[in-house]
């Protein structure tokens, strides 16, 4: 139950803090958009401190570093994948053009239209 309360409180700072950009709506920009950003961290941290805060940082923490483990393609292994993609692109446009070709043929055909 007391997490259910730090995620309303948290949700009511980000509230809070959006209704301020508003609520200020003849002071400078500078200070109605640190309205939002306080209210966003300050929601933020409220809600780090229930259980499903807790978990979402462990969460994003293994996915952070799961993702330093991930081997990205050197230039040139990128470079020659892009050019078998467009090959491949290539190569099925002129296909399916000639099926197109030759499918709108046999219906004109098919329908006594010529040839």
């Amino acid at each position: 139950m007391a997490d259910k309360i730090k995620l309303l409180i948290a949700v009511l700072l980000v509230i809070a803090g959006v209704a301020g950009f508003y609520f200020f709506a003849d002071a400078p920009t500078v200070v109605r958009v640190l309205s939002v950003i306080a209210g966003l961290v300050l929601g933020g941290v409220v809600a780090a401190l229930s259980e499903q805060g807790r978990r979402f940082l462990v969460f994003a923490r293994d996915s952070r570093d799961e993702a330093k483990k991930v081997v990205w393609p050197t230039r040139k292994e990128t470079i020659q994948m892009t050019g078998v993609v467009m090959a491949f692109v290539i190569v099925m446009a002129l296909f399916l053009w000639a099926v197109d070709g030759i499918l709108t043929w046999l219906v004109k055909l098919a329908m006594g239209q010529g040839g």
